[in-house]
């Protein structure tokens, strides 16, 4: 029997559907390796906030945030991937590409 998954802090919650649309609409309109202009604009208007600090533009078309702590310790790097394939996409899924010969795979 598989085990019942975590249950998330309100936090997370509050904003699950929300990010979810986010990342469907992102794979809906997929753009090829340093050609990703929408994306990373998408990226950095959702990285804007207080307390983050943001530069765009590293490597074309990149985008790395940088949030400090308020205490020493460990430091976390996370790193995701933008960039779509040139694959035309048969899944049928509702946010399936719109791109022809572009997905995210």
């Amino acid at each position: 029997m598989p085990e019942p998954l975590p249950r998330l802090s309100p936090d997370v919650a509050a904003v699950r559907g929300e990010l979810s649309a986010l990342r469907r609409r992102l794979h809906a309109e997929p753009e090829l390796a340093f050609a990703e202009t929408r994306t990373a604009a998408v990226v950095a208007e959702r990285l804007a906030v207080p307390g983050i600090t943001l530069r765009t533009g590293v490597a074309g078309t990149g985008v790395v945030a940088t949030i400090r702590g308020g205490r020493p310790g460990r430091t976390v790097l996370l790193r995701a991937d933008m960039d779509a394939l040139p694959i035309q996409e048969t899944t049928g899924a509702p946010y399936a590409s719109r791109i022809a010969g572009v997905m995210h795979a």
